[in-house]
């Protein structure tokens, strides 16, 4: 007989996730889609009675976003210019209906190539925190999603939180978004860039771009070329020679895999000048 629990408690759920195995159960809008109107054939896990698993907090050293924060949610909360990239895709995520009910953290789960939210997660090097009964261990969030509809996640686990280190939250950040329309659209390409930068140079660069691999991927090469430059025409110079490696896109109905990197290039390149143009803002706010 297949079994549905709503617990009230963290501990409580963990040992349900112990017991058995449970389909988890959050926001709903992808859960429901893909079940269509097939009978249910696995135990659902509903933790949307789990009320501390939803919101924004801070520590000495993180910033702690609960992983049934929906992104409305991320959306309203004050957070430092770095996560500006993450908001910006926030607002990408389907209608205003589906933000108010999708979390951040189903969004990591489902692991598909073109969520929106991995790209600017990634450059603010998230974490993501897992809890089973024995043990709590945390993820960097490339390490987390292993491909299409795969993650790290293990028998009796559930995500409780995504962490971004306050080292890593510094800078300015922006987020570029390719569909075939300007909304509800699954993304073709999309890109996440955050940049620090002093006295006009780029001093760290940190460069994501999704649906284009199996999994989105960093840009190593890309922020390399970037450090040292100054905040001019040199930034694009440097993004139209450097290697994307790490992209292996494919031919879909979307596009072909020439059409896509020829794109990520693209929105590489505006995403980067959008992230130095808002620590050009921050400067002209603070004069």
């Amino acid at each position: 007989m297949i079994r549905y629990a709503k617990p009230t408690t963290i501990d409580e759920a963990l040992t349900l996730l112990g017991e058995a195995s449970w389909s988890i159960l959050a926001g709903g809008t992808d859960f429901y889609p893909t079940q269509g109107a097939k009978p249910f054939r696995e135990n659902v896990l509903d933790i949307n009675g789990l009320a501390t698993l939803r919101g924004i907090a801070e520590t000495d050293s993180h910033w702690l976003i609960g992983a049934r924060t929906t992104w409305t949610d991320l959306v309203r909360y004050p957070l430092p210019a770095a996560f500006d990239a993450l908001k910006q895709a926030a607002l990408e995520v389907g209608s205003v209906q589906i933000q108010n009910v999708a979390s951040v953290a189903g969004n990591l789960c489902n692991a598909s190539p073109a969520a929106d939210g991995v790209p600017a997660l990634l450059v603010l090097d998230a974490e993501v925190e897992l809890r089973s009964v024995a043990m709590v261990r945390h993820l960097p969030l490339e390490k987390f999603i292993l491909g299409n509809r795969r993650t790290e996640l293990q028998p009796g686990e559930m995500v409780t939180a995504i962490r971004v280190s306050k080292n890593a939250a510094t800078g300015t950040s922006a987020f570029e978004k390719l569909g075939a329309r300007r909304y509800l659209v699954i993304s073709i390409a999309m890109a996440a860039a955050r940049l620090t930068i002093e006295d006009g140079i780029v001093s760290n660069a940190a460069v994501a771009v999704g649906s284009c691999s199996a999994v989105a991927r960093r840009l190593a090469s890309v922020e390399a070329a970037l450090r040292g430059l100054p905040v001019n025409g040199a930034l694009v110079a440097a993004i139209q020679s450097a290697s994307m490696d790490e992209l292996s896109p494919i031919d879909d109905v979307r596009g072909s895999a020439e059409y896509r990197l020829d794109a990520a290039r693209e929105i590489v390149a505006r995403a980067v000048l959008g992230a130095a143009g808002h620590a050009s803002d921050d400067k002209a706010v603070a004069a």
